[in-house]
């Protein structure tokens, strides 16, 4: 950020463009807990804005340039938003202070102490780990998270001590605005290649994220990842590969859910429990407990956060959990933010790991034209592992059509024969006449949703014809 830089506490008032993404919405909590004037534009009203509005927030849904305020000290808008936005060239014609979203975290974090987690796919869940992991043992954080905890039913809490968990997004280069303390990478795969066009880029952009832990800082990658990240000193935790410094012992699955131990590099947690899907997940909680270790949090609070973590909305999220009697009861039902071809494999793993003897089907929505096509081969393979495959329509985000490439681009590909290409409305009908009718209630089939669109807007629907 440069140019006439304020002070936090002389900011008076901000416009955010984009109010209701979830970084955005981690921003705007943060000043409206600091009694800012908060407004701010959408293009749908969604839960995250009606909670804003119901904190203070002002919000409206149609570009409309006499609606908004002249008077903010910032304009904040996400790159999601497109450069012809009525309102962005408003203020931008009329010389307000127009930033982005990552120039506001950088102001807000320049004097804190910070822990930030990178990475191309479990940034979200392990931040949002190390952030509860600090809160309910004392310890205490500010958190600016990528998804919402299911324990606060929020992206964004303040605490009176000066540290802040930052999920650090590697989209638009825009964690190198940060200036950690602590760093976790937890994966660098080819990803967002509209922005970087080769994964040696990504790969470059992430060794500069290493480089700005600050002298005498702690960087935690995953084991395996490039050498040159962070270098000799960067510690590493794995799953389960004692070659790392941290990793995973006596693993046991219980109550879709896993007991396990945890060697650090001057002691053991032994007894851990962590209720909720996914060995991924157990890998993402090993960094989360490295970090509350280093921070010397003791075993025993590390141990009771842990088992009280209820995971984030849309991360292995059970929306139907598992019978734990193991009666007669409705499907398992599962919802993931999954959207690159390593997410729904990890996602996919876990569910086969925890439901081994039980079907599963799969509903994807592709996100984003470009990720089709740059991934379509992948994504098949991968889709290819579940029982029974149901894809929606490409979900455009911020891009527009791409001539031949659409959902059945992957259809075409996966060796499956039980596949479709589904609307929503088709989805809906099929769940309430075929697989609402046709699952065997006794031994309960699987069902996982997948993507990051507006898949979650079907959710609820599906959810009340599985339970009626």
């Amino acid at each position: 950020m440069s140019g006439n830089k304020k002070n936090i506490d002389a900011i008076k008032s901000l416009y955010f463009i984009g109010i209701g993404g979830i970084g955005m919405s981690a921003i705007a909590r943060y000043f409206l807990s600091k009694g800012k004037k908060i407004s701010g534009y959408d293009r749908t009203e969604t839960a995250i804005t009606k909670q804003l509005q119901q904190e203070g927030a002002d919000i409206h849904y149609t570009e409309d340039v006499d609606r908004i305020p002249k008077d903010v000290d910032y304009v904040v808008y996400t790159p999601a938003i497109p450069k012809d936005h009525k309102e962005l060239v408003f203020y931008r014609e009329n010389g307000y202070p127009v930033v982005k979203r990552s120039d506001i975290l950088q102001l807000i974090t320049e004097s804190s102490f910070n822990i930030c987690v990178a990475g191309t796919h479990g940034k979200t869940t392990t931040s949002t780990m190390i952030a509860h992991l600090l809160r309910h043992s004392g310890y205490g954080c500010n958190a600016f998270l990528g998804g919402v905890s299911a324990n606060y039913n929020t992206n964004f809490w303040s605490d009176k001590r000066n540290v802040c968990v930052i999920e650090a997004d590697e989209y638009d280069r825009s964690f190198l605005k940060l200036s950690p303390d602590m760093a976790v990478v937890t994966a660098v795969d080819a990803d967002h290649l509209d922005i970087y066009e080769t994964e040696e880029n990504v790969k470059e952009a992430f060794r500069a994220f290493a480089a700005k832990v600050k002298p005498g800082g702690v960087l935690l990658k995953k084991f395996g990842l490039d050498r040159a990240l962070g270098g000799e000193q960067a510690l590493s935790y794995s799953l389960q590969n004692d070659s790392a410094v941290v990793y995973a012992e006596n693993i046991v699955l219980r109550n879709g859910g896993y007991q396990f131990d945890v060697v650090l590099q001057d002691r053991r947690i032994s007894g851990v429990e962590l209720f909720m899907g996914g060995m991924h997940n157990v890998e993402n909680m090993i960094a989360a407990i490295a970090i509350a270790a280093h921070l010397n949090i003791e075993d025993d609070k590390i141990k009771e956060a842990v088992s009280s973590f209820k995971g984030v909305k849309r991360r292995f999220e059970y929306v139907i959990p598992p019978a734990v009697n193991g009666s007669k009861s409705t499907p398992v039902f599962i919802d993931d933010y999954a959207h690159h071809p390593e997410e729904l494999k990890a996602l996919i793993n876990g569910v086969r790991t925890l439901f081994s003897g039980r079907k599963c089907t799969l509903i994807f929505q592709p996100h984003l034209y470009s990720r089709t096509r740059d991934f379509a081969d992948a994504f098949a393979e991968v889709l290819g592992m579940v029982d029974h495959l149901i894809l929606l329509p490409i979900y455009p985000a911020r891009e527009l059509p791409i001539e031949g490439v659409d959902s059945k681009m992957i259809w075409d590909k996966v060796k499956l024969d039980a596949k479709s290409l589904m609307s929503k409305e088709e989805l809906l009908s099929w769940i309430d006449s075929k697989f609402a009718k046709n699952i065997d209630k006794e031994f309960g089939e699987v069902l996982v949703t997948a993507g990051a669109g507006d898949i979650d807007k079907l959710v609820d629907p599906i959810k009340q014809i599985l339970v009626k």
